[in-house]
């Protein structure tokens, strides 16, 4: 892997290597830690689960709402030249002081962790805009798709680690401790390998200072919008990824709850999850290098067709093994449609308003994330079926690829 890696510009590796700094805040924070610490803590001051599960889903839901909000004039304002490493750096510091933070709350603080929480997703979240943006600034457009792919790829990895370590040492201390650990862990981690890209990554395609910056933003916004139909390609692409980027996003925040109606125990459930990482490390990287045998367009319908053989897949599966080979699907196309995504995406754009669309391209990912649910939970509600409600995610898959097929 070294030897691969050594074939990277110092820009294209300090990029990368952002994704493994962050994942650690995904993986143990939002995913496995905070959710069932705040249960704990939720009860010591007299919540119900469901209580505490609501404002959980608030939390997210309202963060995610902010930030799909702000995304094009942050990223419209990072397009100034010399803007977008400040304004990276900016969110980053925010993400990492406010998870650090989350150690200090006490196990009675359950509005201050939600608070922190709040924070914390909000700078991770815009963070990753400019971060995706710099995918134009520290590369060339052929070698987008491996660099946006390894990028993925070590995120899934330089997540699992800390997860990891947490996991073995856990079984030393007390609840609440282990509990410090993973919060210091996480901000550790995050903080530790942003500096490669902060001291690596530079801002290549920017757009002069005007005289009132934010009045400029809006007046660009405005008249991006005004004249969409001058980038067909691009409003073709956008409405094609809200589809199939919301089955994707939706199978991966319900497939706890499928995987508990098969009756599979968090210890298994946790062992699956790190499999699940496992496999989507080598695999991001191998739709990378098959993007130089196929096209990038090709690769993503790839994606997509494996998304619907889960889909329809999920509608028979009963026991655990076969849960197992869902899970090896889902990592095997997880990291790759989205890097291949992001790199198409970055391909097709004006390169000097970079930060601007990457912030329509984040409203387009985020906003994904509320649809897909609905229609899990509600055909699951209404059908007394977690499996149909996993199987009418087909729809996405379908209706995604046809438009990327037809306008993309």
């Amino acid at each position: 892997m070294s030897k691969v890696i050594q074939k990277f510009s110092s820009a294209e590796k300090g990029w990368m290597l952002y994704d493994w700094a962050n994942s650690g805040f995904s993986l143990i924070v939002v995913t496995a830690v905070l959710p069932l610490w705040l249960e704990s803590v939720g009860h010591n001051i007299n919540l119900s689960t469901a209580q505490t599960t609501s404002w959980w889903s608030y939390a997210n839901s309202f963060s995610t709402l902010i930030v799909a909000f702000c995304s094009p004039i942050l990223g419209a304002l990072a397009d100034f030249r010399g803007w977008k490493k400040p304004s990276w750096f900016i969110a980053t510091v925010l993400g990492i002081v406010t998870t650090l933070s989350l150690a200090l709350v006490p196990n009675d603080g359950f509005w201050l962790l939600l608070f922190l929480f709040l924070l914390a997703n909000i700078g991770f979240s815009v963070a990753n805009i400019y971060y995706d943006s710099f995918l134009t600034d520290i590369t060339t457009p052929n070698k987008m798709p491996t660099v946006s792919s390894w990028g993925f790829a070590l995120g899934y990895l330089g997540g699992v680690i800390p997860f990891i370590l947490f996991y073995l040492v856990r079984g030393l201390m007390t609840t609440h401790q282990s509990i410090i650990l993973a919060f210091i862990l996480s901000g550790l981690w995050w903080a530790l390998f942003s500096i490669p890209m902060l001291l690596t990554v530079k801002q290549r395609n920017a757009i002069p200072v005007p005289h009132n910056p934010l009045k400029q933003v809006f007046r660009r916004l405005a008249n991006t919008l005004k004249h969409l139909a001058q980038y067909p390609k691009i409003v073709g692409f956008l409405a094609a990824y809200f589809f199939y980027i919301d089955g994707v996003n939706t199978i991966i925040t319900e497939a706890s709850l499928f995987a508990v109606s098969l009756g599979i125990k968090m210890t298994e459930l946790l062992t699956i999850l790190l499999f699940v990482q496992l496999v989507a490390f080598p695999a991001s990287i191998i739709f990378g290098r098959l993007t130089k045998y196929f096209t990038e367009r090709f690769m993503i319908l790839v994606g997509i067709s494996i998304y619907s053989i889960i889909c329809l897949l999920s509608l028979f599966i009963t026991q655990a093994w076969g849960f197992w080979i869902m899970a090896f699907l889902i990592g095997s196309a997880q990291g790759g449609i989205q890097a291949i995504s992001r790199s198409y995406f970055g391909k097709i754009i004006p390169q000097e308003y970079s930060g601007e669309f990457f912030g329509f391209y984040n409203i387009f990912g985020k906003f994904s994330a509320v649809l897909g649910p609905l229609v899990f939970g509600g055909i699951a509600a209404l059908t007394g079926s977690v499996q149909l409600g996993s199987g009418s995610l087909l729809i996405f898959f379908i209706l995604g690829g046809w438009i990327f097929v037809k306008y993309a």
